[in-house]
């Protein structure tokens, strides 16, 4: 695919992500779908409702109708297109990037991202494909749609908590803004926010959930007192979460504990992660009767096989989460309220549920490379001199699984360079594994 990437369509508003684009984009999604109707949704950009426009008037252009949602985290736009029955969506969305990028994108009607094949004859009507546009008296519209009290009464309905939390958010100024004091409210809970006016330039910093952004949330809950935190970033698929001590929690520690106790719950099931996700996975959730399986990093390749292996839970260790029961989009807010209701069945605080997940040292490193392609098909070729009989994945790069630890070796994807990434149980088997890697690296590109 020469214009989706892992989550979508993406790049700097108004010179990759421009009007024309979103306007070809609508008609060639009315094409496929011979009209129909598309729900439309975005985040906070400034260039968001100009993308907008463009978009409605291609899926008008070729005989579909577009049911505009207005600023709404992407996960509730997915959702809403499953629920309004619509043939697709597509959130107008550049997730955590900077304020001058944008991007775009597409739901299928089960409201999950589109997969490889269906993403084929999209982008071959968006290289160029004939478009099939409607007559003049055939053409389609474009409507304001009032639709988020949908997912909050699904929200009411499908998430009991028992316990008064007391609960502080970090929205960054972004889609969270416009619903997640009214989740938090539904379920009954009075959450205090910080950051919570939608602002398009992100003026309290950009709009991502790490652990370096997550302090000013720590320190506003030492000066409060809440129980427990949470970060979400600028489209509201991610959430990250800060203990009851004001400290940033680890995402893959969070992520491997709430797979275990979902597994453990469930009596067995399958957790889909990707290659770069920590060992500690495999350690919560085969302990608790389960299996993983490892896919490439991107939320669409982890929700496409939950799909296909019917997975129980799935999800990214920067906090994008997918609970198929409620639907199959990345759901920050619905993240939080999952996550405090485990800690409720747990009788747990947020610490003390982290903490029975293992941690491992992890190391990373790159790697310049005149030839990436070269590079990555002699590390192939070459990799049993130095790490023997490792098994092998190659859904993305080479991850190799060792008794003593892992590392994924792979080519970036916009840069010269070759990406290493290493996690041992303890450091010296990092260390070692990543100087391997390394040597592994040179010798390929001699």
């Amino acid at each position: 695919m020469k214009l989706f990437g892992s989550s979508g369509i993406r790049g700097l508003a108004n010179i990759e992500i421009t009007p024309v684009l979103a306007q070809r984009l609508g008609s060639a999604l009315s094409t496929i779908h011979e009209g129909g109707e598309f729900v439309v949704g975005r985040d906070a950009r400034v260039t968001g409702p100009m993308l907008e426009a463009a978009l409605s008037s291609g899926i008008a252009s070729c005989g579909g109708d577009a049911k505009l949602v207005g600023l709404l985290p992407t996960p509730v736009i997915a959702w809403l297109t499953r629920e309004l029955e619509a043939n697709a969506g597509v959130a107008i969305s550049a997730t955590h990037n900077p304020p001058q990028y944008n991007g775009l994108k597409v739901f299928n009607d089960r409201g999950m991202s589109l997969t490889e094949k269906e993403q084929a004859p999209v982008e071959s009507l968006l290289q160029g494909g004939e478009l099939d546009y409607a007559p003049w008296d055939g053409v389609g519209s474009a409507d304001e749609v009032d639709a988020a009290w949908m997912y909050l009464d699904a929200l009411q309905e499908g998430v009991e908590l028992g316990r008064d939390w007391k609960v502080a958010c970090d929205l960054y100024c972004g889609a969270t803004c416009t619903i997640a004091a009214d989740a938090f409210e539904v379920v009954g809970l009075h959450a205090s926010m910080i950051n919570s006016h939608p602002d398009g330039h992100f003026p309290a910093g950009e709009p991502e959930p790490t652990t370096d952004n997550l302090r000013r949330l720590g320190a506003y809950m030492k000066a409060t007192g809440a129980e427990a935190g949470f970060g979400f970033d600028g489209d509201g698929d991610r959430v990250m979460a800060v203990d009851e001590k004001g400290v940033p929690v680890s995402g893959d520690r969070l992520l491997a504990a709430y797979a275990g106790h979902v597994v453990e719950r469930e009596g067995k099931g399958t957790v889909v992660t990707h290659v770069g996700a920590s060992m500690c996975v495999e350690d919560m959730v085969e302990a608790a009767g389960g299996k993983v399986v490892r896919v490439r990093v991107g939320d669409a390749y982890i929700t496409e096989e939950m799909e296909r292996r019917k997975a129980v839970f799935g999800g990214e260790p920067i906090g994008a989460w997918v609970f198929p029961e409620v639907h199959m989009c990345p759901d920050g807010v619905l993240g939080a309220l999952k996550l405090l209701q485990a800690l409720e069945e747990r009788d747990q605080t947020l610490s003390q549920f982290v903490s029975e997940a293992p941690e491992y040292p992890t190391r990373s490193a790159k790697m310049e490379v005149k030839d990436r392609a070269k590079a990555m098909k002699g590390v192939e070729q070459g990799y049993h001199k130095a790490f023997g009989e490792a098994a092998a994945n190659r859904v993305d790069g080479l991850h190799l699984q060792l008794p003593e630890g892992w590392i994924l070796i792979r080519a970036s994807g916009t840069e010269p360079l070759i990406r290493l990434t290493a996690e041992g149980r303890d450091e010296k088997a990092t260390t070692s594994l990543l100087e391997r890697g390394k040597e592994l690296v040179k010798e390929a590109t001699k």
